[in-house]
């Protein structure tokens, strides 16, 4: 996300992160989906971050989606080796599930997850529609990963869905996001959020207001949550991520803020 088109002030390629770092505390690592980064590209992304920036890294759709988490060691230790340079900044192991991943694959998840080294911390996003329609599928997910200190990361879509898509990139967004409830229920001290809003702003700081009661509870009862504020083309991200944070510390001022965005110079001919 951090090399996003719209952002002018990226700058080089090199320093894009840095840029996107003085916007932001936190990014989802996407592209990890598609391809295990080199030891060197993670190297270049510690560099360009602070030791307290998270990095939520999704892991490799080859161990998610293809071998849906078994047998899968090889290309786990190819995995964690790549980001171990990121040291404290990894803040956790995303596993995004195949919306055909259900309860009853709930015991590949469980032994995946023990054989997870304990200094990751794990997050699971389920996309199958009996996590959030059955009670008892939900109860034996949130036991799976209350055992090994993991979190259920929801992906919130209900804004997205209250209507006809009025954009093209919103029919795009309809056609690939999943169609769940919302849920607010954080299993650990560190709970994390997706939340996908629409192509009109205002639509999308309406939204997300239920989310700011429940982060602002979240952060009175003492946890860390790590908030992904998503729009159908992605190109206000920053900003309203930004924006959803001033809201949560209106309501909170002992919050701290965000980095103040060093603003580029003009360029000049001399």
């Amino acid at each position: 996300m951090w090399t996003h088109p719209a952002w002018h002030d990226s700058g080089p390629s090199g320093a894009r992160l840095r840029a996107y770092a003085d916007h932001c505390t936190a990014v989802e690592g996407n592209t990890t989906f598609y391809a295990t980064p080199t030891r060197a590209t993670v190297e270049s992304w510690a560099r360009q971050t602070d030791p307290d920036f998270r990095f939520v890294i999704k892991l490799p759709r080859t161990v998610t989606h293809e071998r849906r988490l078994t047998e899968v060691a090889a290309e786990m230790r190819e995995f964690l080796v790549a980001v171990e340079p990121l040291g404290p900044r990894l803040h956790a192991v995303w596993a995004q599930l195949p919306a055909s991943f259900g309860p009853n694959d709930l015991g590949v998840l469980a032994r995946f997850l023990r054989r997870l080294p304990t200094e990751y911390r794990p997050a699971v996003e389920v996309r199958h529609p009996a996590f959030f329609a059955d009670e008892r599928a939900a109860a034996q997910l949130e036991g799976v990963l209350s055992r090994v200190g993991g979190e259920w990361i929801p992906f919130d879509t209900t804004v997205l869905f209250d209507g006809p898509p009025t954009t093209a990139t919103e029919e795009e967004a309809w056609s690939k996001k999943p169609r769940v409830p919302r849920r607010t229920r954080a299993l650990t001290e560190f709970p994390i959020v997706r939340y996908h809003g629409r192509a009109e702003e205002a639509r999308t700081v309406a939204g997300w207001r239920p989310w700011l009661d429940v982060v602002t509870e979240w952060l009175r009862e003492g946890r860390s949550p790590t908030v992904f504020i998503h729009t159908p083309d992605n190109a206000a991200a920053r900003e309203l991520s930004r924006r959803f944070h001033d809201a949560v510390r209106a309501r909170l001022p002992e919050l701290s803020p965000l980095p103040d965005p060093a603003r580029a110079a003009p360029m000049t001919l001399f």
